[in-house]
């Protein structure tokens, strides 16, 4: 008696991967839109093209969800800061491309920003639970750490430098400016995002970071 074919479980795979997939696409459209509070599931699912009961077999809850987009967008950071080779570049180079990176990646994907502005009105609860966030930026943290030393070894750049502290200022001075530009543009009366003033600002952002890690 012949033995019974087992059905083969890839394609069924491939289509959860897929199911997945354009249910984090959905959900990271819905809470840059909404926020966490005003995101409705059934939007998503509607945007998804999936049944709401698939979302909560995958995701639980929508908190679990949100905080799936959140490691989501951080891991697609990450990944992009990785295939700059910071580490191939000059210490000083590489402190100019991370800034230019981090301004540039900023302005192609405002999504991140409104996803980290409801974060923050949730206090960080989300990404305070989440153990893959911290391990995907210890890698950036190294990454720079390496580069102040070796700049430092070179006698180019200050010692005491704190590359954690550093990074925030870097990403701090990008988001502040993109976050508010529009109040920032109104109480200035000027256009703060046209081609002009956003190459302005990434000069100044490049000089003021350099200016601080190089040795006078």
């Amino acid at each position: 008696m012949p033995t019974p074919k087992t059905k083969p479980v890839e394609p069924r795979s491939r289509d959860a991967d897929r199911s997945q997939l354009a249910i984090l696409l959905a959900a990271r459209d819905e809470f840059a839109q909404h926020g966490l509070g005003g995101a409705r599931v059934d939007r998503i699912a509607e945007r998804a093209d999936v049944n709401k009961r698939l979302i909560y077999y995958y995701f639980k809850s929508k908190d679990e969800l949100f905080l799936a987009v959140l490691e989501n967008a951080y891991a697609d950071i990450r990944a992009a800061e990785t295939e700059l080779h910071l580490r191939d570049m000059d210490p000083a180079q590489a402190i100019r491309r991370l800034t230019e990176f981090t301004w540039e990646y900023y302005i192609a994907h405002p999504e991140f920003l409104t996803l980290l502005n409801s974060e923050n009105l949730h206090q960080g609860r989300h990404l305070a639970m989440s153990s893959r966030v911290q391990e995907m930026n210890s890698p950036l943290v190294q990454t720079l750490a390496e580069i102040l030393e070796r700049g430092r070894a070179d006698g180019l750049f200050r010692g005491g430098i704190d590359p954690v502290q550093l990074y925030v200022s870097i990403a701090g001075m990008s988001y502040f400016y993109l976050s508010n530009n529009h109040t920032l543009s109104a109480i200035f009366g000027r256009d703060l995002m046209t081609p002009k003033a956003r190459h302005e600002r990434l000069s100044h952002m490049c000089e003021v970071i350099l200016g601080y890690v190089l040795r006078n």
